[in-house]
């Protein structure tokens, strides 16, 4: 891990699953603390606020702060300010993602968007639908805050903003700019949130087709975790799938603490 000067780590099957803390992911926030090595927490969750992320995450015992936060919302936010100052932006999302717009100082409307930016809404319906249609054949661009087809709750699997997503693209026949992992896009605005190339930044995570390939694809280093999706019976397969290999492999979070503060990670001596 030379050269590594910060850490970006994964949310939902790295620290925890769903409402339940993975073993060992106290400590190692902990302990990245105690070090002073810098992180972010990155999730292409684009539902919750920064400070509603740090709550669930201090509900379960992991210590965090909403500035520790980057959501696919905020870089979708980010993304389009930058591209557009003050756009007009058409929304299909819920509180995370308006906040973000709001806050990026995108103009929020239904009339003549130049964007439309959508994440996951579970009022979404047929008129969604149709709406978004209309605005992307009358010229808006189409942003999609992450791909995710699939979400896990308490009753099961749930459908992602990728299969809202999916919806949009077949009926407008148009390919959204795709923010969240495992594009690069919102690694990028992680590491400069971080004020680190991505060279001198690790990602952890537990999922080879986002995590670690978003990772790869930003030019970070990347460390995977076995604490959820990963697993040894299927990493080849989701190895041939994301098209890439990790360039540290961890059993659980004790090991990835083990390595992450005891071998070249900066501020970790």
């Amino acid at each position: 891990m030379e050269h590594v000067k910060g850490l970006l780590i994964d949310l939902d099957g790295t620290l925890y699953h769903g409402k339940n803390i993975i073993e060992g992911a106290d400590a190692l926030i902990r302990k990245l603390r105690e070090k002073k090595v810098p992180y972010l927490f990155v999730t292409n969750n684009s539902s919750r606020t920064p400070q509603q992320v740090a709550e669930h995450l201090a509900a379960m015992g992991i210590s965090a702060l909403p500035e520790e936060v980057c959501t696919s919302s905020l870089a979708a936010a980010s993304y389009i300010a930058h591209e557009t100052p003050g756009a007009k932006v058409a929304i299909l999302g819920e509180e995370g993602l308006e906040q973000a717009l709001l806050e990026a100082g995108l103009d929020i409307t239904e009339e003549q968007p130049q964007y439309v930016v959508q994440g996951i809404d579970r009022s979404f319906n047929y008129s969604s639908l149709t709406k978004a249609l209309k605005w992307i054949h009358g010229g808006a661009i189409s942003v999609l805050t992450n791909p995710d087809l699939l979400l896990p709750s308490d009753t099961g699997l749930t459908p992602g903003a990728g299969s809202l997503g999916a919806a949009i693209e077949a009926a407008s026949g148009v390919k959204p700019v795709i923010i969240g992992k495992p594009s690069s896009i919102l690694m990028k605005y992680a590491t400069d949130r971080l004020g680190l190339s991505p060279a001198e930044t690790a990602v952890v995570g537990d999922n080879l087709r986002t995590d670690i390939a978003a990772g790869v694809n930003a030019g970070c280093r990347t460390v995977l975790v076995m604490t959820g999706i990963t697993t040894h019976d299927n990493m080849e397969d989701h190895i041939t799938a994301a098209g890439v290999r990790p360039d540290y492999i961890c059993e659980d979070l004790y090991e990835a603490a083990e390595l992450l503060c005891s071998s070249g990670v900066n501020h970790c001596d």
